[in-house]
């Protein structure tokens, strides 16, 4: 029995989750699995009952199944609440309290969508590339911060074992894939990263067979988009993590496409990198692919159910090839298909695969 615990949130949230489940549901049928879903308020969803981003039932229910699926949170309805009332407060608080420590983005450009990204198709195809970015540590939650009316401060820190643990895993992944990490800092200026680079360099004592190259996040971000075929691994830290894994997302043409996982020792959450895009919810024009490969994650790193999460991404691909496209990764002449409409090409090509 796996039990996975859904937070669909605002904007598209529901929406997409909504795609995910009818995707988990023809899995359960066609692999005779056992599944528990259960729902759970969170983000502004959960305000507007609660006056709580995240209440303790969820934590708890969160913190009590084997993965946890979010859709997305926030929207302009709760901007202008108090910082740490905001929906991305308690975004940082969930992941703080399931010790999700790694978020794994993957930045891949399926065939069938080479030329929606707004880069050349020669320097996109192939493109297929996993960042790993520290998820609790540094300055995100680092301590003093704050401000006043002259001035505001935030803290960037890193102990050891956040670094050693991360980097790890990141060794780790180099070696199921290409055997090459690059470490991503800023040690020319911050002793933080220097710092960062020290213990990556002494983690790769245990993983000689990994070829490690260190680049500092400007020079990164100008790469990713010059060249992506040119990384397999990225690890980095939470701040920059943070910004680089958004522009990897949108080079493959719509953040609409990609998911994450965010693991720790013993939990897990999988998410769609986009937001809550409030301008079309409820309109039955949200991508869900990018939650419905979560999914996939979901079986491929909780679950241990390595040939599930490649039928659902063979199922993907062959709905992209069919010539299906929401309004975010359409051409002008294409025709456009709701959400439903890819959830349900999605969920028929599963069921044949």
């Amino acid at each position: 029995m796996f039990k996975i615990v859904t937070i669909p949130g605002d904007g598209i949230g529901p929406e997409v989750v909504a795609s995910a489940v009818q995707v988990i549901n023809a899995l359960e049928e066609k692999y005779d699995l056992e599944v528990s879903i259960e729902e759970h308020l969170f983000g502004g969803a959960s305000y507007d009952v609660h006056s709580e981003m995240l209440t303790e039932e969820t934590l708890e229910a969160c913190k009590n199944c084997d993965a946890v699926l979010l859709g997305a949170v926030g929207g302009p309805k709760w901007e202008n609440l108090p910082h740490e009332k905001k929906p991305e407060a308690a975004l940082l608080r969930i992941r703080k309290e399931l010790g999700l420590f790694a978020n794994f983005r993957p930045a891949k450009v399926y065939d069938a969508l080479v030329n929606a990204s707004s880069l050349k198709p020669d320097i996109l195809s192939g493109t297929d590339f996993m960042v790993i970015r520290e998820l609790t540590g540094g300055i995100y939650f680092g301590q003093p911060r704050g401000y006043d009316d002259t001035k505001g401060w935030n803290t960037m820190v890193y102990e050891k074992y956040e670094v050693e643990r991360i980097a790890r895993l990141a060794f780790e992944t180099a070696m199921k894939r290409e055997k090459r990490l690059v470490c991503i800092d800023k040690a020319n200026v911050l002793e933080c990263s220097q710092f960062w680079r020290n213990i990556v360099h002494e983690v790769h004592k245990d993983f000689p067979d990994v070829e490690l190259t260190d680049m500092y996040v400007d020079n990164a971000a100008m790469q990713v988009v010059r060249d992506p075929k040119q990384f397999d691994v990225i690890v980095t830290k939470n701040l920059f993590g943070d910004i680089l894994s958004d522009i990897s997302g949108m080079i493959t043409g719509s953040l609409g496409m990609l998911p994450s996982a965010s693991i720790g020792k013993n939990h897990a959450l999988y998410e769609p990198i986009h937001g809550s895009a409030p301008d079309i919810a409820g309109q039955n024009k949200a991508n869900p692919i990018a939650t419905i490969a979560s999914v996939a994650m979901m079986f491929e790193h909780s679950f241990s159910m390595q040939h599930v999460a490649d039928d659902i991404y063979k199922a993907i691909e062959k709905t992209l090839e069919s010539g299906m496209r929401t309004a975010d990764i359409a051409n002008s002449d294409d025709n456009i298909a709701s959400t439903t409409e890819i959830t349900d090409a999605i969920t028929a090509n599963l069921e044949v695969s």
